[in-house]
């Protein structure tokens, strides 16, 4: 249930309303807009009195959310969520772009690329140190060394981290990580999605391989339903029928994603595509979209990258890449 108070209601008169909605066993969720504010109500709404409420002469509507997911629904949150790492900004027009290597292998491969990235005007860098694989043979990442490698390349660039992990038990060694992942295949992986609602740390949620939005946000709602709410979205392409493209690239659901929630959302290119010249178009067209920011692999050397040299572009191709999502922006974000 939202509650809509009307324009320059008084602060004491809220916090009364907010203490007797607390009363009665509901946590109240304030969101303090340019022209409204919003109360969202969570628990048992069954026992409030609609009526009553609304009858309140500092109330101008009532309303029951359908929807299963609460605290990332827009409805619950009008105005776009930003999310703040470190001087970073993500969301609300801060257009953010995240690059690097698919998987950390030596410190020179990842310094090398961190200060590429950087001279193109990245604005975090990317890079795995626990990589889900399919197959059990294939490199599997350097693990608590590829996280001292990244500390490292953030040492020589200033760039914040961005890193997946995989598992509950794996999470202390992410104090240093500026901004923790969970990959698609995790997307489901409730017992570490309410791990990391516990912290105060940027998670960025990727969709899972064919999973609906609905399914996306009630991913996001386990994070934010243990107190974390800085939480960006991710698109990175669904499984379908064609064989032509590792995935899909879904960018209607930037669109509808919009209208649902007032999280931030990024788009990912590479793994959507799986080939490297296709990453270039699809990352423009995820620009003029209206995404909030783009996630993409960069290799210093792809033909001898131990995981997805294929999807990875080179740093002259990235920042070719970069001055044209540049000019993108600018006309979209002509007023």
């Amino acid at each position: 249930m939202i509650v809509v108070l009307k324009h320059n209601v008084q602060k004491e008169k809220r916090d009364q309303l907010v203490d007797w909605l607390q009363d009665q066993g509901l946590t109240v969720h304030v969101s303090q807009g340019d022209y409204q504010t919003v109360l969202g109500l969570v628990g048992d709404t069954s026992r409030v009195d609609m009526a009553l409420i609304e009858s309140l002469n500092i109330v101008d509507s009532v309303k029951r959310i359908t929807d299963p997911f609460k605290k990332s629904n827009r409805k619950f949150h009008p105005d776009d969520t930003i999310v703040e790492v470190g001087d970073v900004k993500v969301g609300k027009g801060n257009f953010v772009v995240i690059a690097g290597p698919c998987s950390v292998e030596t410190e020179e491969q990842i310094v090398t690329v961190a200060k590429a990235v950087k001279a193109a005007g990245a604005d975090m860098l990317r890079g795995g140190a626990f990589k889900p694989r399919t197959s059990p043979y294939d490199f599997q990442g350097l693990r608590a060394e590829g996280l001292r490698l990244l500390e490292i390349a953030k040492a020589e660039t200033g760039l914040p981290l961005v890193t997946e992990c995989m598992g509950v038990d794996d999470l202390p060694l992410f104090e240093n990580v500026d901004v923790i992942q969970i990959g698609a295949r995790n997307m489901q992986n409730y017992e570490l999605l309410k791990a990391v609602g516990k912290l105060d740390k940027p998670i960025l949620l990727k969709r899972g391989l064919a999973n609906t939005l609905k399914e996306l946000l009630m991913s996001a709602e386990y994070i934010m339903a243990g107190g974390n709410e800085k939480v960006i979205l991710c698109e990175r392409g669904i499984r379908t029928f064609d064989d032509y493209t590792r995935n899909t690239l879904d960018l209607a659901a930037v669109s509808m994603l919009r209208e649902l929630t007032h999280l931030p959302i990024i788009v990912d290119p590479s793994h959507a595509t799986g080939i490297a010249r296709l990453v270039p178009p699809m990352a423009m067209a995820a620009t003029a979209s209206g995404c909030d920011g783009l996630i993409i692999e960069v290799h210093n050397d792809p033909m001898h990258a131990l995981c997805d040299g294929a999807q990875s572009l080179r740093p002259d191709e990235f920042d070719k890449l970069m001055g044209r999502v540049k000019r993108i922006r600018d006309i979209i974000t002509e007023e």
